[in-house]
């Protein structure tokens, strides 16, 4: 190959070197041979060095120890020698007879794992967990297996267990600082494991009490405790360390630490008038520690830089005014030529010419009447230059926009401007934008307490909380609530609470003098251009948290360009909040206020009805693409009511999901304000098409309650139809909650009401969990009975999915009843059905009933690869409480495999994510995690997951709590 031609750089590769692992050696991204095991004990004993020479004698002791052979300086010789021609010039040098490594920085993996740490350490002591965890665990990622692998000699050995203890240390730190961020459920399983491999290591213990603890599982972290005693007495002689004593006194206390300047005045300048022109502060100014200390640090900074402008916006009523007057007072020592304050009357009809204020602010600085020019550009001149050199602090408040703003703007160093608008200025230059938010509730609470009186509350602290949560946490609200009961000394704070609580009359209710809520947000939406006005009224009628930006559109009518423009606009206007990138949601008592002018404003009133239809619509036909797209092949999608508009098309799976989960809280609100005639059967459908967020653990009761609220819509309006899709779907979610016994009365309903109706998704759905909780209930002939019938309706509906699911269930029954050899078959011959229409969703479920038969054949590598198998799929699939449950039964094979240590961190791991099965199946979780402890010698802790698994069944009823009362039968005396 010729050389580098004119221009070119011939980049030569750079050799790199592990010693977390094997040792090896790389060339670019060859790898280079390292030779003979004592040859690769030469380059350790070198590379761990850091570039300084080994002498031969030290390098001999280093291989061969006080065993050396007679030709070991020869032998050296050779090492060196071989190893210089695989690596690259001068990396490999010999000097004062002896030999060294001189690789670059960062070449060796220690070295890169010891900087890595370093820098790690630093960002904690910043306070940057999540930088100095992700920091650590990339360390830990350079382990490759035991380090310096296969490499003899007593040097290998000693360096051996020193990085094996370095390991574990970057382990403990970084487990630290998982706890540090509330990743305690988590951490168990891991914890659980380490121990067991290390159990006289005490931090360990430690982390795995903490964990527990802070899990909720206090018993088992007194356990862990008491089995540390006895070990440490039995193998050494010793007692735990002071702290691990300390934290077991901790926990038994319910210690609740276990859970988680000012400026010096400035001489005023000389002979100048100075203006006090600030309203009075409030008497009972509450909370805002944050942002009062935000604004604060920006005035008290503005001395000898450029003028500092605070730009701070929010909805009308959050206490922007008093938030501003109060940061103000306090920045006056900051001001010595004083005080600047000006209502600029932005909401109102007529907001405060710039002109008029600069001629007040100007006479307020002492210029004379006729020294003040004319036009607007001559007074902000002037008012620039009257400022020059002087400290003063200009509050602008309630101002309409940035252009009203600009040319009251001081201009020099030393000045500070404070504004306060509805509308965000994101156009005024230089500004530091801050966006008020509500109190929070136990801000809310405060100030209401201090209106109202501590004795009046102390007795009735739930109805004030109620009370200000009813206020939305507005600051006004909870002041004219407070105020008036505080001039009505026969109201009950009770009673206040009860008239706030009709929604329908809430904001009649917040008035009190001439305060008042609703006039408040009147004058913002005066101001509004019928475009904006109508997409206001309308988007409050949806009952969810917030409304997506496609969602909108869908509910206006518009495209997403046309409604993005109205939704920003009212953002500007602080009448709508931006919740995320793509997001609005409205202020609780805005949104009643929006929908009172929609009563009011929006005409014919089927305009109203007509935007919540469309936006079920949008929402059926997204979900039930997510569905088809998450599930390809089963025929659920098939049997949903057709929605009349488009929804969303997604380009795969995890963007489908995404979408899913995002919008659940929306969803499921738009099914519960969607079950009225003629919306009911889409609602219910609706419900059909999201159901992964019932399976994904994260929105379950949320999901559960708006399927009870469809069962009962249904069952009220006479419609068969719905009303068994809706208790199948709540037959699901009582299974998935561990309340068989309701579930089933559920299924047996929704049979005959597929029956009666005619629906074949409802008979055939229905049969087959009833044969599902049969079988949990130990009620095989029945199981089987019913899965039979299931086959039979699937089958008849041309649904081969659905039949397929069934026989896995199926084969279930034949497993529990001794007949593991037709169970496997019939799991087989259900992954046939979908291997052959491609069903990868579906094979999850064959997977995960096929392992637990091979488990209980005793086939215990085949049981583990199709559970491994489901478990992945679960994972891919975003299916929480399906991927904990499979983790249980890998630790049941594990368990039943003899391999203790691997059944309780699969046990931990179904214990942190949560199962099918709710209390139930979290029992039957504790009970073989307790059978693994127990094998690994932890016998207190798992008498403690014992007792818990014990009072989970007894509470239930469940027939397994007599056998945990075997298990927890005193061991009798030999």
């Amino acid at each position: 190959m010729g050389a580098a031609g004119a221009g070119e750089v011939d980049v030569q590769p750079t050799a790199r070197f592990s010693v977390l692992g094997p040792v090896r050696a790389w060339l670019g991204d060859e790898l280079l041979s390292t030779g003979s095991p004592q040859q690769r004990a030469l380059l350790a004993a070198l590379l761990l060095r850091d570039g300084r020479t080994a002498t031969a004698s030290e390098l001999i002791d280093a291989i061969w120890g006080e065993e050396s052979p007679s030709q070991a300086l020869a032998a050296i010789r050779t090492y060196a020698s071989r190893l210089r021609k695989v690596l690259p010039p001068g990396v490999l040098v010999s000097e004062s007879g002896g030999y060294a490594v001189r690789a670059a920085e960062g070449a060796l993996d220690l070295a890169e794992a010891e900087t890595l740490w370093t820098v790690a350490e630093r960002a904690r002591a910043q306070g940057d967990l999540c930088q100095a965890r992700a920091l650590v665990n990339k360390a830990l990622s350079l382990w490759d297996g035991e380090p310096l692998a296969n490499v003899p000699g007593p040097y290998a050995d000693a360096q051996r267990t020193r990085l094996e203890e370095w390991r574990l240390q970057l382990v403990e730190a970084r487990l630290d600082m998982d706890l540090e961020q509330g990743c305690h459920a988590e951490s168990v399983s891991e914890l659980t494991a380490l121990t067991a491999a290390h159990p006289l290591r005490e931090r360990l213990r430690e982390l795995l009490m903490l964990a527990l603890y802070r899990s909720g599982r206090q018993a088992e972290a007194l356990a862990v405790y008491a089995d540390t005693r006895r070990l440490l007495a039995d193998e050494l002689g010793v007692d735990p360390r002071p702290g691990l004593q300390e934290l077991q006194q901790r926990i038994l206390q319910a210690d609740p630490a276990l859970a988680e300047p000012s400026a010096p005045a400035a001489e005023p300048s000389a002979g100048v008038i100075r203006p006090a022109q600030l309203p009075a502060t409030v008497q009972d100014f509450t909370g805002r520690v944050s942002f009062v200390k935000e604004l604060s640090d920006i005035l008290s900074t503005a001395e000898g830089r450029v003028m500092a402008v605070s730009a701070l916006a929010g909805i009308g009523g959050v206490g922007k005014t008093t938030l501003a007057v109060h940061v103000a007072h306090a920045a006056r020592p900051h001001f010595p030529d004083g005080q600047l304050y000006v209502d600029l009357q932005g909401a109102g009809p007529r907001a405060a010419e710039p002109e008029t204020v600069l001629g007040a602010f100007l006479r307020a600085l002492g210029t004379a009447d006729p020294d003040i020019p004319d036009t607007l550009e001559e007074r902000a001149a002037l008012f620039r230059s009257v400022l020059d050199g002087r400290r003063v602090l200009v509050l602008l408040d309630n101002a309409r926009d940035a252009a009203q703003v600009r040319p009251l703007l001081p201009g020099t160093e030393g000045c500070a401007a404070l504004v306060t608008s509805r509308t965000r200025m994101v156009d005024l230059a230089g500004a530091h934008l801050v966006d008020l938010d509500v109190m929070s509730p136990d801000e809310a609470l405060q100030l209401f307490t201090k209106i109202v009186g501590e004795e009046r509350v102390a007795s009735e602290r739930e109805a004030a909380l109620d009370v200000v949560a009813a206020c939305g946490f507005l600051p006004l609200a909870i002041r004219i609530a407070a105020s008036r009961l505080a001039a009505r000394r026969t109201w009950t704070v009770s009673t206040l609470a009860a008239k706030l609580a009709d929604e329908r009359r809430r904001l009649d209710e917040l008035q009190a003098g001439d305060l008042a809520v609703e006039a408040t947000f009147e004058l913002g939406y005066g101001q509004l251009e019928p475009a904006q006005a109508r997409a206001f009224r309308l988007l409050g009628l949806a009952d969810g948290p917030d409304i997506s930006l496609t969602a909108a559109a869908a509910m206006l009518d518009l495209p997403p360009e046309d409604a993005e423009d109205l939704l920003e606009s009212l953002v500007d206007t602080s009448l709508l909040e931006s919740a995320a990138p793509g997001r609005y949601r409205y202020h609780d008592l805005v949104r009643l206020y929006a929908r009172a002018c929609a009563e009011r404003d929006e005409l014919p009133p089927s305009e109203r009805e007509a935007a919540l239809s469309r936006l079920l619509d949008f929402y059926l036909a997204s979900a039930a693409r997510v569905y088809a797209i998450e599930r390809p092949g089963d025929r659920t999608v098939d049997h949903l009511a057709v929605a009349e508009g488009s929804g969303l098309d997604f380009p795969d799976e995890s963007r489908a999901l995404d979408w899913l989960h995002s919008e659940a809280a929306c969803i499921l609100a738009c099914v519960q304000q969607s079950l009225s005639a003629p919306e009911m059967r889409r609602s219910v459908d609706l419900l059909l098409a999201s159901k992964s967020l019932s399976e994904s653990g994260a929105s379950s009761l949320r999901y559960e309650a708006a399927t009870r609220a469809a069962r009962e819509a249904a069952e009220a309006a006479d419609d068969a139809y719905a009303a068994g899709r809706a208790r199948v779907t709540l037959t699901q979610v009582l299974y998935g909650g561990g309340h068989l016994e309701d579930a089933a009365q559920e299924a047996e309903r929704a049979a005959e009401l597929g029956r009666v109706s005619g629906d074949p998704w409802t008979r055939s759905n229905a049969l087959n969990e009833l044969g599902i909780i049969s079988n949990l209930l130990n009620r095989y002939a029945d199981g089987e009975r019913y899965l039979r019938s299931a086959i039979e309706a699937y089958r008849a509906d041309g649904n081969r999915p659905g039949a397929a699911s069934a026989l896995c269930n199926l084969s279930r029954n034949l497993d529990s009843t001794g007949r593991t050899s037709g169970a496997i078959d019939l799991v087989r011959e259900a992954i046939a059905t979908y291997d052959e229409l491609g069903l990868t969703f579906r094979l999850a479920n064959a997977q995960y009933a096929l392992g637990i038969a091979l488990g209980h054949d005793g086939r215990y590598a085949e049981a583990l690869e199709q559970l491994t198998g489901a478990l992945g799929m679960f994972q891919e699939h975003r299916q929480r409480l399906w991927e904990g449950t499979t983790h249980y039964r890998i630790a049941e094979v594990h368990l039943d495999a003899r391999r203790a240590t691997q059944a309780a961190q699969h046990a931990e791991q179904a214990l942190a994510i949560g199962c099918i099965g709710g209390d139930w199946m979290r029992a039957n979780v504790l009970t073989v995690l307790g059978k693994a402890l127990d094998s690994l010698g932890q016998a207190d802790r798992a008498r403690a997951c014992w007792r818990e698994a014990l009072s989970l069944h007894e509470s239930a009823g469940s027939v397994e709590a007599a056998q945990v009362r075997v298990l927890l039968r005193p061991v009798s005396a030999a």
